[in-house]
């Protein structure tokens, strides 16, 4: 909801602070009194699952005080005993073998107090057995409402480096904004704009924040009222607001003012001021808009054609995508602008994001969609390319979707986490093993490999590179050549990751001249111009169409299914052959003319005489050994729309419902499992999520928000409103699917289900 009026105002941006309001003041009688550190006592990286004999005791329901000499025993027997440690005046903690292991701060408080706790070096902090979200990355950005209780208090950190970095301040008002993290667009010479950007909000009190508004002004021009979403208490969230601009005659820089107002409109509760750029429309910019994964406000960078005079041609399209830590202005500023292209730089989500998967590959999704909608460009001219991690992405997402580029180009890129770190795999003789390979499926880029056949590759590597060895590179180049007519490879001698060795502008390690010209001599098919396909997915939620076919269900999930068809338009026929397909959906409007039958050939069954289907795309399901005609898969199956796993109910605008119809500690656990999965989809993916208790959850309203449910049927009132049909069923001490039925005070489960009514919510 936002609002708009005349007058002077202040609005929000997302980059450097103009006023000097800092985000807390020093602390009053807050000071670490002890500190002891434990040497790593678990296995992470980038697993399933992961061990910690720690947080087995933390699951266990102990209380984690230690005390010097304290044990800890691991799974193989062995121990491993709490030491002294003392954490300077600046508030850093500097300790070998501090990487991976835990670090205990204990604060002595006289009385019930909310402190903001800044820290850097974390994966994430259990405040007195609450957790809260880290930062890894150490950018800075995170800063914590937390609650103190009189007596100790223990900060258990979880380490991701030898050094910690904590603070602890008292918040400057009782709701904040801070302006350490911020997502703006920029602004265009000579053009108007009505745009989005974002804001962390901190709550620093125990109850939620309702009415609230931010109020925004660009320069002296018309403030723009936004209503603040629900600030759950001593949370965290990322507030996206309306910003409205007149048009600028220069480039340059103009204040955005950002003003916290309370529920009355007028009462100021913080204010502070930002700075929007102005830039040429020749020169590169961001522009931001709101996702339909969690109605947050991301934003992307466009390096926008220039053509030559008299040009008339529409631009070529190419998605770059950057590598680990990287902006994605900054990977649009690496390219010398193109006459004859406009390059769009999507985030991932965050500089280190998702590694181009999951959340990230849909970030870059959504903004090839947002880019196709409102730029200027020639359709059958659409490009992949990216640069180290973005050179794995753009193994990815070209291997996912081979028909929406004419060529792809990774550079410094890696495979797969199985090539690259080593992701290792799981004994196949087990079922548990088994299970979680499949898990894994998605990020097997070799799995889809052979979809390269339907793209242009051209392979950029540097032979000294020591970040992302070269033989990731060789490696691919040696299997495209097993069935690959159209790649090339090129691997520059001499140099490392990151190179520049051309006067031209721009980076020779991405921004390479024969790259590009590989890049123009290639287009995209016309859909009716291509008569054979051979495509493979691992997921049909994921990637289900290729031109004209789509996988619309496997026979095993998460497995490759793979289908070559071939259609001859004279003949009104499609012959070919699959493997794990279920149910498999041929477009026929999109090759050939409607109304008169048409034959298939599929897997050496022939089913003749087959009537027009409506809507021109005929539907085939696989029995046992037969195929046969049926209608489109219902709502409630499995379908491209809403196919799984787990991770696919974090879209669609989720919702997180906690429940509140427990013990009073089983609330407070619902409580703040629910706030740190949010903040921490905001400190990983810039998200926004809304947070709200059972009792004030509409299950009528808003059918299509994939809603996450925390609690079990008697914990969580909305449970049978919404799941109340479902197989598996989870009360106090007792999971019961089916026949199935398990007891204990320890079990827990993930479980995703169709949300009733809805054709792409889950819950």
């Amino acid at each position: 909801m936002h609002k708009a009026f005349s007058s002077k105002s202040l609005y929000f941006l997302w980059l450097l602070p103009m006023l000097g309001c800092p985000l807390v003041a020093k602390a009053e009688g807050l000071a670490i009194t002890q500190a002891f550190t434990l040497s790593p006592v678990g296995h992470y990286g980038r697993s399933i699952v992961h061990t910690d004999a720690l947080e087995a005791e933390i699951v266990a329901g102990k209380p984690i005080k230690p005390t010097v000499g304290e044990a800890v025993t691991l799974p193989d027997g062995s121990v491993k005993v709490w030491q002294q440690a003392s954490v300077d005046k600046k508030g850093i903690l500097s300790q070998k073998e501090l990487r991976g292991g835990y670090a205990d701060l204990v604060v002595e408080c006289q009385k019930h107090q909310i402190a903001i706790l800044s820290a850097m070096g974390d994966a994430m902090v259990y405040v007195n057995g609450i957790p809260f979200p880290g930062d890894p990355y150490e950018i800075g950005i995170v800063h914590l409402p937390i609650a103190l209780q009189p007596g100790r208090n223990d900060l258990l950190f979880l380490c991701t480096s030898d050094t910690l970095k904590v603070q602890l301040t008292s918040p400057r008002s009782p709701v904040m904004l801070d302006p350490s993290d911020t997502t703006l667009p920029d602004l265009i010479v000579g053009r108007k704009a009505t745009i989005w950007g974002a804001l962390v909000l901190l709550n620093a009190t125990e109850r939620e924040q309702k009415g609230l508004w931010l109020a925004v002004s660009v320069g002296h021009g018309k403030v723009v009222e936004t209503m603040v979403p629900t600030l759950s208490p001593l949370s965290v969230r990322k507030v996206g607001f309306r910003i409205v601009a007149s048009a600028f005659a220069q480039d340059g820089n103009v204040p955005l003012s950002v003003t916290l107002l309370a529920k009355d409109g007028r009462t100021v509760l913080d204010k502070t001021s930002l700075s929007l750029r102005i830039r040429q429309p020749y020169q590169t910019y961001k522009v931001t808009f709101r996702s339909g994964i969690d109605g947050s406000v991301q934003y992307y960078a466009v390096n926008p054609a220039n053509p030559l005079p008299g040009q008339k041609a529409l631009p070529a399209l190419v998605l770059t995508l950057h590598g680990a830590g990287v902006e994605a202005i900054g990977q649009a500023d690496a390219y010398e602008s193109k006459s004859w292209a406009t390059l769009v730089a999507p985030t991932n989500r965050r500089p280190f994001g998702f590694d181009w998967e999951d959340w990230g590959r849909m970030d870059a999704l959504e903004v090839l969609a947002h880019a196709e909608r409102t730029l200027p460009y020639d359709p059958e001219r659409v490009y992949l390319t990216g640069h180290s991690m973005g050179g794995h992405g753009t193994w990815q997402i070209g291997a996912w979707f081979p028909d929406k580029f004419a060529a792809i180009g990774p550079c410094s890129g890696w495979c797969s986490f199985f090539s690259y770190v080593h992701l290792p795999r799981y004994p196949d003789d087990t079922r548990i093993g088994t299970m979680l390979n499949r898990a894994n499926n998605v990020s097997d880029t070799l799995l889809l490999g052979h979809n390269y056949a339907q793209e242009g590759v051209y392979i950029l590597h540097g032979a000294d590179d020591t970040t992302v060895p070269v033989t990731e590179a060789r490696n691919m180049a040696k299997y495209l050549s097993t069935f690959h007519k159209d790649y090339r490879y090129h691997e520059q001698p001499g140099v490392g990751h990151w190179w520049d060795i051309s006067p031209e502008p721009g980076a020779d390690c991405e921004d390479w001249a024969p790259l590009f010209d590989f890049f123009a001599h290639h287009a995209l098919p016309p859909v009716d111009g291509v008569r054979r396909i051979s495509f493979t997915t691992l997921n049909p939620g994921i990637s289900s169409w290729d031109e004209w076919l789509a996988i619309e269900q496997q026979q095993h999930a998460l497995e490759p299914s793979s289908v070559q068809m071939q259609v001859n338009p004279g003949l009104r026929q499609f012959v070919g052959t699959t493997d794990n397909v279920a149910c498999l959906c041929l477009a026929l409007d999109k090759v050939l003319p409607p109304s008169k039958a048409v034959t298939v050939e599929l897997d050496d069954q022939k089913l003749e005489s087959i009537p027009w289907p409506l809507g021109g795309k005929l539907f085939l399901y696989r029995s046992t050994t037969r195929w046969y005609v049926g209608k489109a898969p219902a709502l409630t199956d499995k379908n491209p729309l809403r196919y799984g796993p787990f991770k696919e109910a974090f879209s669609h605008n989720m919702v997180f419902v906690y429940g509140t119809h427990g013990t009073p500690e089983e609330n407070a656990l619902l409580y703040a499992k629910a706030r740190f999965d949010a903040e921490t989809f905001w400190y990983r993916g810039n998200g926004s999520v809304d947070v709200v208790p059972d009792t004030e959850f509409q299950t009528s309203a808003e059918p299509n928000r994939s809603v996450i449910l925390y609690g079990n049927a008697q914990t969580n009132r909305t449970w049978q409103a919404l799941l109340g049909d479902s197989p598996l069923q989870v009360t106090e001490g007792e999971v019961r699917l089916g026949e199935h039925v398990w007891k204990g005070d320890d079990l827990a489960c993930l479980f995703v289900r169709p949300r009733p009514g809805s054709a792409v919510a889950s819950r």
